[in-house]
């Protein structure tokens, strides 16, 4: 039989006050006495109650654990390549620093808020990498209100004192229309991301102006919630439309596999009748037939930059927000001269191909 694990009401019973008592005196907040605090942990290390996160607590030593709340479903997380790669990226520097990675997936801000509030006050963390900003969050006055050191993946604002790393997504975007503007494209659509999110709306923005800027005939956009379902949705509304795209740019690369399957659905040739470009260029993109032109980037060195800026800021050095590199552009086979649109009209409208079912 198992030995029963000390308690705080083991502490609290032999020391003669109440488990409030305890908790203050081994968390190192005030509200016990001096003479208190020094017996509830005598009594704590005889009976073997010595969780670290009070040990770390009192001895006012780090915790050595940096967190990551990633506001998303748990569903979006397994599917996206791009998490993964930021995490590797972490983890490569945390772990050359042993300092170990607390990652929980949550809902939404209101749950991050509370988780963040949780370890703050649990000290088990030293600080936050904060991901997926939206333009108006509410993490940041709630991370500055308690005080956790933090770092904010996304471009700098002069009003939030929090250093960032970010890159330049707007320049990223306009290259790629430049590219298929170049390629004699007039028909351009844009199958977004979450359209609350911070860098969503810079590179929608940057879309709009490209496209204007070029004078192209027409830039449809749709915003999703990056998962394969919704981007396969959002390409058949651009193919079937009346005015169908002659190239369709994606925020993330599972949409672009989504859209080019659904392509070949309706007998729309990639790239001979339709180009597309796919975000975040992982090796999904080049396994798949065509292989996807993709906006391109080091993830995880965007990951590990992340974690850096951090401890560089807990060991107490003045830092400032970070630009990482901008992603570039890396033509594959998804991506051609735009074809004559007349006869891509008349492509749109031929019925699409049924799926094989299994006999």
């Amino acid at each position: 039989m198992t030995a029963k694990r000390p308690t705080i009401a083991d502490i609290a019973r032999r020391a003669g006050v109440s488990t409030g008592a305890v908790s203050y005196a081994l968390n190192g907040q005030s509200g016990v006495s001096p003479h208190t605090r020094d017996r509830i942990l005598h009594i704590a290390d005889e009976i073997g109650w010595r969780p670290s996160i009070a040990a770390r607590s009192l001895s006012g030593s780090r915790a050595h654990a940096v967190g990551l709340v990633i506001a998303r479903t748990v569903r979006t997380l397994g599917v996206e390549p791009f998490f993964m790669q930021f995490i590797a990226g972490v983890e490569s520097v945390l772990s050359a620093q042993q300092t170990a990675l607390l990652l929980q997936v949550v809902p939404d801000h209101a749950a991050a808020n509370v988780a963040a509030r949780q370890w703050w006050a649990e000290r088990r963390v030293d600080g936050i990498i904060v991901t997926d900003l939206w333009a108006d969050d509410d993490r940041i006055p709630t991370l500055l209100q308690i005080g956790v050191p933090a770092v904010i993946v996304g471009r700098p604002h002069e009003d939030v004192s929090l250093p960032g790393v970010w890159s330049d997504d707007a320049a990223a975007v306009e290259s790629v229309v430049d590219y298929l503007v170049a390629m004699g494209h007039r028909r351009i659509a844009r199958v977004a991301g979450l359209e609350t999110l911070e860098h969503t709306q810079v590179r929608t923005a940057a879309f709009l102006a490209a496209t204007s800027r070029h004078g192209v005939e027409s830039a449809d956009i749709l915003s999703t919630d990056y998962t394969q379902e919704q981007g396969a949705r959002a390409t058949r509304r651009l193919l079937t439309s009346v005015r169908p795209p002659t190239a369709i740019t994606y925020d993330n690369d599972v949409m672009a596999l989504a859209g080019l399957g659904v392509a070949r659905e309706m007998n729309i040739a990639v790239p001979e009748q339709l180009s597309i470009v796919a975000g975040d260029d992982s090796q999904l993109c080049v396994l798949v037939h065509p292989s996807l032109t993709s906006l391109s980037r080091d993830i995880t060195a965007y990951g590990a930059n992340a974690a850096r800026l951090l401890l560089r800021h807990l060991d107490g050095e003045a830092v400032t927000s970070f630009q990482d590199a901008t992603a570039h552009l890396i033509p594959r086979e998804s991506t051609a001269a735009a074809p004559d649109v007349d006869d891509r009209l008349r492509v749109a409208q031929r019925p699409a191909r049924k799926r094989a079912t299994p006999g």
